[in-house]
């Protein structure tokens, strides 16, 4: 079989590996070990976050596996509640991965959650809905990402499921253009608009939940198991590999050893067959599967916006 890419470039002029290990979802006394285990086995990419609540055993599972820092591509997020003091939600994600810098640093929603006594990371009103700062100006807080970022802390700067007219807003203001917008993507949400907007102004997309979940069966779906007999693979190596053909970082999860270890397969595919799976979501297919309810309209084509705020 031909190569794909097997890393991308950041406008930063960083490699960036194309395929790295998500860790969200993954349990406590799991994640440790999927983490070692797959640096062990050959990735250098491992994307973390504050709010995934276990950064501390991520950072443990990097020292198990004996791989140097230097040659491991670590991501994490500033979670909403500190949107107005980036420095300290940097402070706690470097403290609990034990690391000095981050490769990469995201504003993971572009939404400020005011802490109360209901929540530190997740606080809501009395009246059952998130306390949001409405007013809060997502332009503040990039400019305090892009002073992390000279501060040398963080390697590269971005966002986290961000839409175009979020990136438009930001563009009038920012000095430092995010290296990256990490977002959902696969074939039943492929966000054309995004990528070429993305592509465009030299912000590499990365794809999270690319094999979707009970909510969305997209590897039972009759086209992509079409797909993975034509390359004799498995319908997740073609969901995977998608991405990468595509010029999209793709972080799928597992703590499974097996699974860790075929997700770093990536085959190339025909032109034909990534215009296929582009065209899936169009054919009636279009599925989200992680839409936190904000409380507003978040940008995205397809996003919906009902009046009850929760997720």
């Amino acid at each position: 079989m031909a190569q794909v890419a097997s890393h991308f470039k950041l406008n930063t002029g960083a490699s960036i590996p194309a395929v790295g290990l998500g860790t969200w979802r993954s349990e406590p006394g799991e994640v440790r070990g999927a983490v070692s285990f797959a640096l062990k086995e050959g990735y250098r990419h491992i994307d973390a976050a504050l709010i995934y609540g276990n950064e501390h055993e991520v950072g443990q599972g990097i020292k198990d596996s004996g791989v140097p820092r230097n040659e491991i591509f670590l991501t994490s997020k500033l979670w909403n509640t500190h949107q107005p003091n980036v420095k300290e939600g940097l402070e706690r994600s470097l403290k609990a991965l034990d690391t000095e810098y981050l490769d990469l640093y995201l504003i993971h929603w572009p939404v400020r959650l005011v802490p109360n006594e209901s929540s530190e990371l997740l606080p809501v009103n009395p009246d059952g809905t998130r306390s949001i700062d409405r007013e809060w100006d997502q332009s503040e807080t990039w400019r305090q990402m892009e002073e992390v970022y000279e501060s040398g802390k963080v390697k590269a700067i971005g966002v986290a499921n961000w839409s175009i007219p979020y990136l438009e807003a930001l563009s009038k203001t920012w000095k430092v253009v995010p290296a990256v917008n990490q977002v959902e993507l696969h074939p039943f949400l492929p966000q054309h608009q995004l990528w070429e907007y993305c592509a465009k102004h030299g912000i590499l997309l990365e794809a999270y939940s690319p094999l979707g979940s009970a909510g969305a069966p997209i590897m039972s779906d009759e086209s992509i198991q079409d797909v993975a007999k034509k390359y004799d693979v498995s319908p997740a190596t073609i969901l995977i590999s998608y991405h990468v053909n595509k010029g999209v970082v793709v972080l799928p999860k597992s703590v499974h050893e097996k699974r860790i270890v075929s997700n770093k397969t990536v085959v190339e595919l025909s032109k034909e067959d990534v215009t296929l799976l582009d065209g899936l979501a169009a054919q009636g297919k279009a599925k989200r599967i992680n839409t936190p309810l904000w409380g507003w309209d978040l940008g995205f084509d397809d996003w919906y916006s009902p009046v009850a705020i929760s997720g």
